[in-house]
């Protein structure tokens, strides 16, 4: 059977548990070698001590299904840190080719109760993580394409989350690192294109640690049958995006969840309204503008929120 990915080297962040293990055993089934990479702490609000067995143990279950890989137990929140994960990848396998940034914390709270802290260390671990990461694979690419002179193979997916689309009550933190995390991913697709390189993020909904209470009680599984949750419905995609075959797929975000891929188009503009003097004024915003939302109702997301939205049975 032929391997797309045979010959590629991959880092998958966060592939300890979860999304990001099944990810990372994807890629290799699909023919990569990979940086299993998982600061390990066990609590999912990034509590508890630090274990590299997470990490260890997927590499470990990679090598014994003939596959290759090596485990990596940096944090990427850590700027250095993120630069050895890329280097350890260029040193193990040669060069880098697939980076999969999907390492997460959550801590969760209303907007009048979170504290500083936990807004920093969501946006830390979420957003800044995928910079740091994505900033050095962006320089080794850009370096090995100058030097060839030609573009080189570059394949980024980033995580981001239905948080950003539909909203969170409970998650103001969260939901602004995967927006962040979607901005990161156009302009890095914008900036990389012409060296050979993809930039797409996906926004995956699975049952995992990070996750558990939020699908409780949605679409169990029945007796024998693969949860509608389970990662494994995500993973299949992410190698796709890190093939060959997404060359043109690029700058793109994607929903993916239990059998379905959902491509979610840019922002459109639902109404515009013209001043008509040089500048409005309130009398005249006032009666333009409020009787569009009159009939609406209160609280109104994107219409993608109705679409995706998720349902008990």
């Amino acid at each position: 059977m032929s391997l797309p990915l045979a010959g590629l080297s991959a880092i998958v962040t966060g592939a300890g548990r979860g999304l990001g293990r099944a990810e990372a055993l994807e890629l290799a089934r699909l023919g990569a070698s990979v940086v299993v990479n998982d600061f390990g702490q066990p609590g999912r609000d990034g509590s508890g001590e630090a274990s590299a067995a997470p990490a260890e143990e997927v590499a470990a279950e990679i090598r014994a299904a003939g596959g290759q890989a090596v485990a990596h137990t940096g944090d990427v929140a850590d700027h250095e840190q993120a630069r050895a994960l890329v280097q350890s990848a260029i040193d193990t396998y040669g060069k880098l080719d697939i980076l999969v940034n999907n390492a997460g914390i959550l801590r969760d709270r209303m907007i009048f109760s979170m504290s500083e802290a936990e807004w920093d260390s969501v946006i830390h671990v979420h957003l800044k993580g995928h910079f740091n990461t994505t900033h050095f694979a962006a320089a080794h690419w850009r370096e090995r394409s100058k030097a060839a002179g030609v573009p080189v193979y570059g394949r980024i997916v980033n995580t981001s989350s239905e948080a950003y689309l539909a909203g969170s009550a409970g998650q103001p933190n969260y939901a602004a690192a995967k927006g962040g995390i979607v901005g990161l991913t156009t302009s890095t697709a914008l900036a990389l294109a012409k060296y050979g390189v993809t930039a797409n993020a996906i926004c995956p909904r699975a049952r995992t640690r990070m996750t558990e209470d939020v699908f409780q009680g949605f679409q169990e599984p029945g007796a024998g049958q693969l949860d509608p949750l389970a990662p494994e419905h995500v993973s299949p995609l992410v190698g796709y995006l890190a093939s060959p075959a997404a060359a043109k797929v690029n700058g793109q975000l994607l929903v993916v969840h239990g059998g379905m891929v959902a491509i979610v188009e840019r922002p459109k503009v639902a109404a515009k309204f013209d001043a008509v003097k040089e500048t409005f004024t309130f009398d005249e915003l006032d009666e333009l503008i409020s009787p569009y939302y009159a009939d609406r109702p209160p609280n109104e997301t994107f219409a993608a929120a109705e679409v995706l939205a998720l349902k008990r049975d």
